[in-house]
């Protein structure tokens, strides 16, 4: 995982609409939590979710137990900031996924767009992969998207990881159950194409 100076350093001199992964709506994310079933006091946790306007879509949808994880202080201030009143019901977690310690059996559904493709070591991936398997409920979902294959090869300025759907859920392994993958073309405020690959696990209820 990259340095949390690099990320804070993004989040002061460029404003949340004026970076490459920006959306003005998760619109897939929010399908792809909607495909889960999971009832809208379902606990949602967004890894990387920093400036994401994902928690905006998914309190307008009634999702009410939401908590949103990044690396960057100043992102997290950034979308409590336009959430206003409403950031009252976030909860907020400043941490590295690949050191934090979450709660375990906390969420009923994970979801990270766009930071497994930054973990570029064996550990940090395997760091990762223990964090979801300790903190999602047996039975919960995992959604995670990444630079597919033929994706950028750097973002931010960082080298990345690429990979296919198949590829993706191998970095997890047997205790997934692949039930989904999604391909997106998103469209940058700079007028350039990145390609994702979404996949949507269910882990092993026991």
């Amino acid at each position: 995982m990259q340095s949390k100076e690099h990320w804070e350093q993004v989040y002061t001199t460029k404003a949340a609409t004026d970076v490459s992964w920006f959306q003005e709506h998760a619109q897939r994310s929010v399908h792809l939590i909607e495909q889960t079933g999971t009832a809208k006091n379902a606990s949602i946790i967004d890894v990387g979710g920093g400036a994401s306007t994902l928690v905006d879509d998914l309190l307008g949808q009634g999702y009410s137990n939401i908590t949103v994880l990044d690396l960057s202080e100043t992102a997290l201030a950034a979308a409590s900031a336009r959430l206003g009143k409403r950031a009252r019901d976030v909860a907020w977690l400043a941490g590295d996924i690949t050191q934090i310690e979450l709660p375990r059996h906390a969420y009923d559904v994970w979801h990270d767009r766009a930071v497994f493709h930054f973990l570029t070591t064996r550990q940090e991936r395997e760091a990762y992969v223990h964090a979801v398997l300790r903190a999602v409920k047996p039975g919960g979902y995992v959604i995670v998207a990444t630079f597919a294959e033929d994706g950028p090869e750097k973002c931010s300025g960082l080298p990345v990881m690429r990979y296919s759907a198949d590829g993706l859920h191998a970095q997890f392994g047997a205790p997934f159950t692949l039930l989904q993958c999604e391909r997106e073309e998103h469209h940058t405020p700079f007028g350039t194409v990145q390609k994702f690959n979404y996949c949507l696990c269910r882990m092993a209820s026991n």
